[in-house]
């Protein structure tokens, strides 16, 4: 049974699986940790989920504030051998509740073209992509995405 609970960027469980993200991100586009740590580095944010199968950490996401009214989906991951059995889904869809429950109105989020299934996902989940904007204007491979975060 798939469990998911709230917790902070200080949990060990989330770095854990963040240290996996980048290395499977790095193995996908032939970049270094260092290119993206700025970027990727994840602080004192108390807005994380983890979830668990079986008692097994098996996936995590995050979002942090983007402006007043947006949220930014970041850090999503989930290990590979629990992909396809819709833990992603839960993740975002819990990620977006507790958006709105903080009084957000919109959930922004960037992938990037060498991640179609994160792509396809999104968009099954109601986000469209947009014309690329803020630090992602340059990048070659991003993908905007921006969802309204109503009727969930």
């Amino acid at each position: 049974m798939l469990e998911i609970i709230r917790t902070t960027s200080n949990n060990p469980n989330f770095t854990r699986l963040t240290d996996q993200l980048d290395d499977e991100l790095c193995a996908i586009y032939n970049t270094k940790k260092e290119d993206f740590e700025d970027y990727n580095r994840i602080t004192d944010l108390k807005t994380v989920v983890l979830a668990y199968e079986e008692e097994e950490l098996v996936g995590c996401g995050c979002f942090k504030k983007l402006d007043e009214t947006t949220l930014e989906l970041k850090r999503m991951f989930i290990k590979p051998a629990f992909r396809g059995r819709g833990i992603a889904s839960a993740i975002v869809q819990e990620l977006e509740k507790w958006g709105l429950e903080l009084g957000y109105t919109s959930a922004f989020l960037e992938t990037g073209k060498g991640q179609p299934q994160a792509i396809q996902l999104y968009q099954k989940l109601g986000y469209e992509q947009i014309t690329d904007f803020l630090e992602y204007e340059v990048s070659d491979y991003s993908v905007c995405m921006r969802k309204k975060l109503i009727d969930l």
